[in-house]
């Protein structure tokens, strides 16, 4: 029940705001990725072969691990991906309030981690006694990276796991809406919002898009601004030159 009502808090803030006449612009999804070129991406701690844009899509081929990030940081936002994994057992995901600055040890940054993985990584990770993860870890999962805390709607130790498993198989697009408001986020898979994650340790940051170990495609990445919220200096990543 809580779950639900935390949503729901959500999606009537959100409406209450989109009907209120205001006398600045409306918010607008507006294209981080123009399928031309990585216009707006920094590369991390990739190379220059790991990301291209090929017939409108943009291509990373997994290879070195690492991110690039938004050339500049966000606070409140609605972000849209659509995904496709092109090899079996395929890992990705999109960084949300990021610090963009890799830990020695893996090469990913803190932030929140919206999972991408395609669905045979289970069968292809067994763990050390021979047993399968969960299922629910590939449809979305959320948790904090690199350090970064948060308090899971829907918890899988300090992960939130998918309560419906609706993410497609390699070569399927799949669709994620992220309604992510002061430290909140909700993720929609496919058409249904399925899973969240709250109380997150930064609330501002930038946006990472993940590259680990096989090819991801991706062809819509847009966004829509919200007003600004409760991110102040001790919940806001440091800004990057």
């Amino acid at each position: 029940m809580r779950n639900v009502f935390s949503l729901m808090t959500t999606l009537l803030m959100l409406a209450a705001f989109f009907s209120t006449p205001v006398h600045s612009q409306e918010p607008q999804f507006r294209d981080l990725f123009n399928g031309k070129d990585l216009s707006g991406w920094i590369d991390v701690n990739t190379s220059p072969e790991t990301w291209s844009v090929k017939d409108g899509l943009l291509v990373c081929t997994g290879l070195p691990i690492g991110v690039m990030r938004s050339d500049r940081q966000y606070e409140n936002f609605i972000l849209e991906v659509e995904w496709r994994h092109m090899e079996a057992g395929g890992n990705s995901g999109v960084f949300l309030w990021s610090d963009a600055t890799p830990n020695p040890k893996n090469r990913l940054p803190l932030g929140m981690e919206v999972q991408m993985l395609e669905l045979d990584w289970v069968n292809q990770n067994k763990r050390a006694d021979g047993t399968l993860p969960p299922i629910a870890y590939v449809h979305g999962e959320l948790f904090g990276a690199g350090g970064m805390t948060a308090v899971p709607d829907n918890p899988r130790g300090s992960r939130s796991k998918s309560l419906e498993n609706r993410c497609k198989g390699v070569g399927q697009w799949n669709h994620y809406l992220v309604v992510a408001v002061d430290g909140t986020v909700k993720l929609s898979v496919n058409g249904k919002f399925v899973n969240g994650i709250r109380n997150a340790s930064l609330k501002k940051g930038y946006l990472c898009l993940e590259s680990e170990g096989r090819e991801i495609h991706f062809r819509k990445i847009r966004i829509m601004e919200l007003p600004g919220g409760m991110a102040d200096e001790t919940t806001t990543a440091a800004l990057l030159k």
